[in-house]
């Protein structure tokens, strides 16, 4: 998750329950004019995750253990 939306979301974790509940909703809602498809979606995976084997493989992106992705993961909520 981004610096901004780590922030977005400690600013809605803030906000009353209510709000929430209709925040989620909202947020929700922008999703449904995603492809429902199988085929579509199944295909825009597969693109996907070629394209993260590649970086991978090509060295442009280097694998993390869990416990180094969860320790940031961890500072950047703070």
């Amino acid at each position: 998750m981004t610096h901004e939306a780590t922030d977005l979301l400690n600013k809605a974790l803030a906000l009353s329950e209510e709000e929430r509940a209709e925040l989620a909703g909202s947020l929700l809602e922008s999703l449904d004019d995603m492809p429902e498809e199988p085929e579509v979606v199944e295909a825009a995976w597969n693109k996907e995750i070629a394209g993260r084997i590649e970086d991978l493989d090509s060295g442009k992106v280097k694998p993390v253990s869990l416990d180094t992705f969860r320790k940031k993961v961890s500072s950047a909520a703070k």
